[in-house]
């Protein structure tokens, strides 16, 4: 098991730094699906690329393990609004299909859920760093 769950944290690394650099790779994308209430959607896109691949390398680090692994769980909370405003507002996303936009709130889950086994600290290594 200690095996597994160092692949996926590894998997997880990879999947979160990958995101936060496309922030800056595609910005346009980003720009384009932030709801019109929220402010600063520059600082806001920049912001969550920074906090993606920050907090993606920290989860390797047996002593920023828990403290990045909630800091993916509060970043993923946070970006619910943006989930929310394209489910409601589908129309302005004809290419993403409804189901896709529906299938992004048990995709949260599932990433809650993972992001969350490592605040659990349960390996021998977090304990002893």
């Amino acid at each position: 098991m200690k095996t597994i769950k160092l692949v996926l944290k590894v998997l997880m690394t990879v999947f979160y730094v990958y995101a936060g650099v496309n922030h800056f790779l595609d910005p346009a994308f980003y720009l384009d699906i932030m709801p019109p209430y929220m402010p600063a959607h520059s600082a806001a896109v920049a912001l969550s690329g920074v906090a993606e691949v920050l907090l993606g390398i920290l989860l390797l680090w047996p002593r920023s393990q828990r403290l990045a692994a909630w800091g993916v769980i509060a970043m993923l909370i946070a970006y619910l609004p943006v989930h929310v405003h394209m489910l409601v507002h589908s129309d302005l996303y004809a290419e993403i299909p409804v189901l896709l936009l529906w299938f992004r709130f048990p995709m949260q889950a599932v990433l809650l859920l993972w992001a969350y086994w490592y605040t659990l600290g349960g390996d021998a290594t977090a304990r002893s760093a």
